[in-house]
This record gives structure tokens, sequence and C-alpha cells, in this order.
């Protein structure tokens, strides 16, 4: 739900830290009313060090408001800072966000650059900073925080792109990078001396630190990835474009090879791999595998109705629709909650689900490279229990990367294990990822993919022809809020789009996808 830019708070705006410790940095553009005004004058603020200033432009400030910027500053010694922003975009009438790049030079040890996003919100006739800890750096969470400068061991290798050119610095893949040079950077080479390098690490509450970056060093090999640079800035682009500043992550993978192409995550750290989510009705994709598997097609007769009790649990639609009379392709394609909980109940059984979600990569083993976990599939009870796991709901859980690979699997066929290098590289040890395997029902599943882009709940996303999908809208909490999801592929080309707290797949997920895919 990207608007067009209303204002620019500038060009690159440089920092320096003045005598009380503070970042500050001079302001150039104009300075509009509205939003443009609002960020302009938080950004001038926060230039003077006027800490007090900038919390009275927030909406409903956080009591440690100054102590989340006090702990960076000095925790990783920040010696000067260059902001570069983007125009005020707004997101509706009564939001907007400013995305900008910081580059923080730190205690000489090196420039640290990363994106982040000022999101503004209106409040009454005043426009006001919506302040989380993600605005000083994304993912960060409401929790004690503290930062730190480590040194460390820098193997003297190189991860670039699959065609050899460098991967971009300052994004989301920093994270994925790091985690690819401590497992796989020590080159081997006794010839090249290993230098000193420093971490960023960040810490939040009792979690263990957690490294962003690592500046310094001077490696000297390069590995190169999987990743598909024209791929990742698409992606990149469409989750910067994520409506009023929700974070969002984009995973793409090539479905006969199971390399993965882009990961942007702006869920924090490594989020994209090893953060699960309810897959909402994404994982309705499974459920009609497994009832395709014993004996239906996608032509059956399958009800719709806006309400159904089974097994003594109440399930509905999203919104009360209904389709009445329908097939099961007209229900996979309409989303509906009604069809796929009975039918699991009175065809499939918990085994019958269990086998299709196995067979699609649920509690996989995961050996990508970077990390990341898949959680087992839950021993699913007959009854109730059932019923929402059919839908995606109850206790199954997914990270965006494994449903990116149930998208990979239906476009070809098989299901491959996700990797970021090499597949001759990926020495698993005791530990090893299923071979690949033909899925079934897979066949049927894309033409009713299909059916989901072309007249179903993402036939009015914008996105392009020959693009087939899955939306998913998954309840995370009593309150009814819900993560928007959207899964597909185009082509060689398979992914996940999932939007924290994004309330609807097809209204919000499914748009996002589209730009993911026109950016390309």
């Amino acid at each position: 739900m990207g608007g067009r830019g209303i204002g620019c708070l500038g060009a690159v705006l440089v920092l320096a830290l003045g005598a009380g410790g503070f970042e500050a940095w001079r302001l150039t553009g104009r300075d509009e009313g509205g939003p443009e005004k609002t960020a302009a004058s938080y950004f001038a603020a926060w230039s003077n060090g006027d800490l007090s200033k900038m919390r009275g432009l927030v909406s409903d400030p956080p009591a440690d408001f100054a102590s989340w910027h006090r702990s960076l500053t000095t925790g990783l010694s920040v010696m000067s800072v260059a902001l570069t922003p983007q125009p005020v975009v707004r997101t509706g009438s009564d939001g907007a966000r400013a995305d900008f790049t910081v580059t923080r030079n730190l205690a000489g040890h090196g420039d640290w650059t990363f994106r982040s996003t000022l999101v503004l919100a209106k409040h009454g006739h005043r426009w006001r900073v919506r302040w989380t800890p993600g605005t000083l750096y994304p993912g960060l969470k409401e929790l004690p925080t503290s930062w730190r400068l480590t040194a460390v061991h820098q193997p003297p290798a190189a991860f670039v792109a699959a065609n050899g050119r460098p991967l971009p610095d300052g994004g989301s893949l920093d994270p994925y990078v790091s985690a690819l040079d401590d497992a796989y950077g020590d080159t081997g080479d006794d010839e090249t001396e290993d230098d000193t390098a420093w971490a960023v690490e960040v810490q939040q509450g009792n979690a263990p630190p957690q490294r962003l970056k690592v500046l310094g060093g001077h490696p000297t090999k390069r590995i190169r990835t999987t990743l598909d640079l024209r791929v990742q800035n698409a992606a990149e682009r469409a989750v910067a474009a994520s409506p009023s500043g929700k974070a969002a992550a984009i995973v793409a993978i090539r479905p006969s090879t199971g390399e993965i192409l882009a990961v942007a995550d702006r869920l924090g750290g490594r989020g994209a791999f090893v953060s699960s989510y309810p897959p909402g009705s994404t994982f309705k994709v499974v459920t009609a595998a497994a009832l395709i598997s014993k004996g239906l097609s996608p032509s059956s007769s399958a009800d719709c109705p806006a309400v159904v009790v089974t097994a003594q649990r109440t399930i509905r639609n999203h919104e009360g629709s209904s389709v009445g009379n329908a097939s099961l392709t007209d229900a996979f394609a309409q989303s509906c909650n009604t069809t796929f909980a009975r039918l699991a109940v009175d065809r499939l059984g918990p085994g019958g689900l269990a086998d299709a979600a196995k067979s699609y990569g649920f509690g996989a083993p995961v050996l990508t490279g970077a990390g990341g976990s898949y959680k087992d599939f839950p021993d699913v009870k007959p009854g109730a229990d059932l019923a929402e796991s059919a839908i995606g709901q109850g206790r199954v859980q997914a990270t965006p990367l494994l449903m990116a690979t149930v998208a990979a699997a239906v476009a070809d066929g098989t299901w491959r294990p996700p990797r970021l290098l090499p597949a001759s590289m990926l020495e698993p040890g005791d530990v090893r990822p299923p071979a690949p395997h033909d899925v079934p029902s897979a066949d049927a599943l894309r033409g009713m993919m299909r059916s989901v882009v072309t007249n179903g709940t993402a036939a009015s996303a914008g996105l392009p022809a020959g693009t087939a999908g899955k939306t998913g809208t998954a309840e995370y909490d009593n309150s009814g809020a819900s993560h928007a999801w959207f899964i597909g592929f185009k082509g060689d080309l398979a992914f996940s789009v999932f939007v924290l707290e994004g309330d609807s797949g097809p209204k919000v997920a499914a748009p996002l996808a589209a730009t993911f895919l026109r950016s390309l």
C-alpha cells in the first residue's frame, strides 16, 4: 500500500558525536507540513541531541526512550554517523514512513551500514512518530537490550552472489552472511594470515548475543552463494514497501534445484529461517495434497458454508464468506476453512495430514549453509485439533523458508532441501537433510493454485500473468490479530511472502508479492 513520495528530508546527512555524546546531523531540503514536518522536526531534534524533544514527537513513548539511544551509541563506541534518507511516503490517509540508511563509524573499527524506517501516524490533527525499538535496528523487541563490539577471528573469505559480484552490504542479508562466515569462512589456506575483525553484537533479554555484522579483516577467497542479485534486489524493494512499516520477509527459491535466490528479511536477525509462525491458509496446500492422495480430485464436490461444526469445533470462514455447493478447486481458491476442516476430519485423520506435511518438508533437518530450523509437525489428535491443523492454525508452525519450499515443491513436483551454497560445500556431518523426493498431488495443486490468482482470493492483488499461489491469514492470538502470508511460483521461481501482524493475506501479502514479481 505504498504511495508516491511526498517530500525528502535531504540528501546525505552527515552525523558526528557532539560533546554530550549524542548523534547529530544537519538537515537540508524542504520542511513541509504533515508527516514531512514531523519527520524533519524529529531528525532536527536528534541532530541537537535533544532526546526530550524527540520523545515529545513520539506517540506513546516508552519510559526508557532515551536509554535505547544511549545504549547503542555507548555500547558500540559510535564516533560518527552518516544518514541517507528517502522521501517521506504516504501509506494511507493516517500513515506515512521515511526510510533511511544509517552508516555508523564504530571507534575506528569500520563502518556499519543498515536500513531502517521512521514510521509516522496521524493522531487527531497532529502527525507523530510511531516509535519502536525497530526504528534503531529492524527486529528489535521491547526487551532489555545491550550492544557491544567484540574482537573475532575473521577467516580470509568473502561470500559473493552466484554471478561472482559482491552481495549488497548493510541490508537484511548481513546476518545470513555472518552465519555463512561462521560456518564456512575458514578456507583452510594456511598461507593466508587471518586478521582480527570486529563483530557488532546485540543481546536482548536472556537470549544469546546475536551477531549482526563483522567489520574489518581482509578476505581473500571469494565463495559463491546461490543468491541472484536481480531477485535479491527485487525482494528488498518489496519488503521496504511493506504497508505501515510492518516487518516483512520474502524468501525466493529455484524449484528445479533448491537454490535460495533471495532472502529479504526485516523480521530481525535470521527470522525468515528460524522464526516460526502459524501458516494459516497457506497450509491448505498440504491439506489439499493429502485429500487428493486419498481419492479426491480438484473437481470433487466440496461444500463451503460460512460456518460448520466438525468434531465439536465451530469453524468459520474469514469475514463470513461462503461459496455453497463448490468443487474442491473452488473451495481452495476461496480459502474455505469450513471445507478443509470438515474434509480433514471426515477423510484424512491425523496420520494422513502428518504424512503429507512431512513429505512437504515439515520437521526436516535444515542445512542451508546459514542455519535454520523447522519445527516438527505436531502430534495432531483426532477431532478439533485435526480440524484446526488442517487450516494452518492450532499448533502448526512454519518459517517463511519452509513455506517457500512448499511452493517450490508444488512447482517442480519434487521437494528439495533449500541451500545458500553449492551442494558440494555442504558437509552435514551427523545431520543430513532428506534427499529430494516426489511430493503427492503436485500436478493437481498447480492448477488449483493458479485458480487462486485468476478467480480466487488473490485475483485483485495485481499479480502478473502466469503466477500461481495461495493466500493465508493466520490468527496468532485470541483477539483475532493475524499475520499475512502469500506463497506461490512463476516459472522456475518459487517464493513466500510473510508480513508480521499484516492482518490479511489477500489484502497485504499478495499485493506485496505482486510488487516483488513486477520488480523483476
